[in-house]
């Protein structure tokens, strides 16, 4: 009896020693969910030391959203236990807080005093052994024979191969995977001799001697732990590794471990060559970066710098800026939607070059504003005439016919000296004194039009009154996952009632961002957002609260500290907070910024990039900056119309994103065919009309309903 329990002993502390061998996670659990056994590898991807780890419910060590998915695997094992079921990918929970990804797959073992229940002679297993990888290296540990027989159904549960020799040099164990990766007939390992064996496993060596070789010095090591990479003849590639067995303080034996790690080869080699494509995209990219990408006028920058050259010239050489802006723009996308507006600027862009043919620059500012440069034009204002003549001109948008009209300024060089930003500023001073005058025309500038600046300067006095007023508040636009089929993400967009009147966040958030207000104007909506969307977000852990913030607000030295001050007065987790940054926050960022959203992302906050693809400058650097997620800009999905559009563009950046294990959502979705044409692409989330416009907090049911609804007819289409 004594020397059955001395055998049943070791046993268990060999199956324990191969455990602690494996790179893989391992934890057995009782029936009723608690920890008996975690082995090394378990610790270190838990955090948790074993002390811990025994005893706790191993359901704390997953995110719950994933608890169902593993106890469905439990109850699998013990309906079916002839039918293992896959490995199956779930999200776990560090010790830290954070998560992470990885496969569990499991098995049956044996209730104490029940060993003889793997072979149907005793009563059901009541006890688990989960096997749980994650995605850096992993190893299999492996047994000696004399308690291969018990263990191989935690041999089984993992797909490395697994090979035990001992320390005579004969194999101690295997397990059907290595036979299956090396192509050798159980019956080969059976015989008296391993030289059959390994002639087979020679043979399909890409190179048999720096294979021999290696063995060779690690025969000679006996205390050597190896990781070396394998190539074969047939373009598989395996990773192996290998550790000493010991028995106390005596090495045993050795345990190899082999993984097939082609397919992962083949991924890398597929991502290398997707790179070389991204590059040429790229390169088209940089094409854009002088470009407007929605009307093909050149840009802010390329204007900027052909006016401070043309300044540089001789003063007998005129200088002439025609700064034009759309009139009442803004119905056009509130009546008829965002499309409609964005082919409204398209139509305008192309009257406007055939208006100035000879000019030096035709350029798009941004939203509806245009610039024209002419020098040496002796007839500018004929030619301010022939714009608004040509662009008053009837056109069809969406079914209705519109009449564009502008407003234009004119500002030329005189015999002052005058620098680029302040000729442009008088152009954009008589722009709004035309404004002022009925709108459709132009007007030459002149100093006393300094009226219209004391006009926006009255809106910045304003906005400095704006929150201890009260004035503003907060709008939600809902954010879909069509995988999940519901709202994931709602984001919180700034409103501005003045005197009972609404300001749009286009006319009040550049001059908050100059004045810097946007740093209380920012907070007052976070924290609006916050408190208003909580009940919401403590429904779910998943759910989360996008808030844009400005490059200013990041300058802050304590910008993060009071978000996270915040998060914590309203109960709202930091990882359920996303902000919204553009691109322009990255462009000479200084060390602070970057700080900064280092500091949140810490504490479990994603950053997301807004309107991705308009900014060259940190497209390139993509891979470098604190970003968990773009957003690609809607002047990008606005190009699909019918969706059966091929637009490398689109496809090129999102599938950079995700090389870069960034995900993807898509803005100002309008149509189901925009939201047929991203999913299709990959992209992972979608916000826009189609789904719902944003709404108060008061109406946030049935903002929910519409987005569900919206949801629905697209999966049943």
């Amino acid at each position: 009896m004594a020397e059955a329990r001395h055998s049943s002993a070791a046993a268990v502390r060999t199956f324990e020693a191969m455990l602690n061998a494996s790179p893989d996670a391992f934890l057995a659990i009782d029936a009723g969910g608690t920890i008996e056994f975690a082995n090394v590898a378990a610790t270190r991807l838990f955090g948790l030391d074993r002390g811990l780890l025994a005893g706790r419910d191993y359901r704390l060590l997953l995110a719950p959203a994933s608890r169902p998915d593993v106890d469905r695997l439990l109850r699998h094992l013990l309906d079916r236990s002839d039918d293992p079921p896959p490995p199956r990918e779930v999200n776990w929970v560090h010790a830290d807080g954070t998560r992470f990804s990885a496969e569990v797959a499991g098995s049956l073992l044996p209730a104490p005093g029940q060993e003889d229940a793997f072979d149907g002679g005793g009563p059901a297993p009541s006890r688990f052994l989960l096997s749980i990888r994650g995605t850096s290296h992993r190893q299999a540990g492996a047994d000696l024979r004399e308690v291969l027989s018990l263990l191989t159904a935690t041999l089984e549960s993992t797909a490395d191969g697994i090979l035990v020799m001992g320390s005579d040099g004969r194999v101690a164990g295997y397990n059907d995977q290595f036979l299956t990766m090396w192509d050798i007939p159980p019956e080969l390992m059976d015989g008296d001799s391993d030289d059959p064996v390994m002639q087979r496993v020679i043979a399909q060596m890409a190179d048999p001697a720096a294979f021999l070789a290696r063995l060779a010095e690690v025969q000679g090591d006996a205390a050597a732990e190896t990781q070396d990479v394998l190539e074969f003849r047939d373009g598989r590639t395996l990773e192996r590794y290998s550790r000493p067995q010991r028995a106390g303080d005596i090495i045993v034996g050795r345990v190899w471990s082999f993984r097939d790690v082609t397919p992962r080869r083949r991924a890398q080699e597929q991502a290398h060559q997707a790179m070389l494509d991204l590059a040429a995209q790229a390169e088209k990219l940089r094409v854009m970066a002088f470009q407007d990408p929605l009307t093909g006028l050149a840009n802010r920058a390329v204007f900027n710098d052909a006016l401070a050259e043309s300044l540089k010239e001789p003063r007998l050489k005129s200088v002439d800026v025609l700064l034009l802006d759309l009139d009442d723009f803004k119905e056009v996308n509130d009546i008829l939607g965002h499309q409609a507006g964005d082919d409204m600027l398209i139509e305008v862009s192309r009257r406007l070059r055939g208006c100035v043919p000879t000019a030096d620059v035709v350029a798009r500012l941004g939203g509806d504003e245009f610039v024209v440069l002419l020098t040496a034009c002796p007839n500018v204002e004929e030619i301010a005439t022939c714009i608004l003549r040509c662009l008053n001109v009837p056109v069809t948008i969406s079914g209705q016919v519109l009449r564009p009209s502008l407003s234009l300024g004119l500002a030329s060089r005189g015999l002052e000296d005058v620098g680029p930003s302040e000729l442009l500023r008088q152009a954009d001073i008589a722009m709004y004194a035309a404004k002022a005058a009925g709108k459709n025309r132009f007007l030459r500038f002149q100093p006393d039009m300094m009226a219209a600046l004391l006009q926006r300067t009255d809106l910045e006095s304003g906005l400095q009154f704006a929150v201890p007023n009260r004035e503003i508040s907060v709008e939600f636009q809902p954010i879909v996952s069509h995988r999940m089929g519901q709202v994931v993400q709602f984001e919180a967009l700034a409103r501005w009632d003045r005197d009972g009147r609404r300001v749009p966040p286009s006319d009040f958030i550049p001059p908050a961002e100059r004045s810097g207000l946007i740093r209380e104007i920012g907070l007052e909506v976070m924290a609006q957002g916050m408190q208003q969307l909580a009940p919401w977000l403590g429904e779910d852990p998943e759910r989360s609260l996008a808030v844009n913030v400005s490059g200013v607000q990041l300058q802050e030295h304590d910008f993060a500290a009071t978000v996270l001050r915040l998060a914590r007065e309203y109960g709202v987790a930091a990882r359920q907070l996303v902000m919204e940054v553009t691109e322009s926050v990255f462009f000479d960022a200084d060390c602070n910024v970057i700080r900064q959203l280092s500091t949140l992302r810490d504490a479990g906050a994603t950053v997301a990039l807004d309107d991705f693809g308009t900014g060259y400058s940190s497209l390139g650097r993509l891979q470098d900056l604190p970003v968990d997620t773009v957003k690609i800009d809607k002047t990008f999905v606005s190009m699909v119309r019918t969706g059966s559009e091929r637009l490398p563009i689109l496809s090129a950046m999102i599938n950079m994103a995700h090389s870069l294990g960034l995900t993807v959502t898509g803005e100002g979705i309008e149509t189901p065919e925009q939201a047929d044409y991203l999913t299709s692409l990959g992209c992972d989330s979608l916000q826009g009309y189609l789904f719902s416009r944003p709404e108060p907090a008061t109406r946030l049911p049935g903002a929910l309903g519409r987005a569900e609804q919206a949801l629905g007819a697209l999966n049943a289409r």
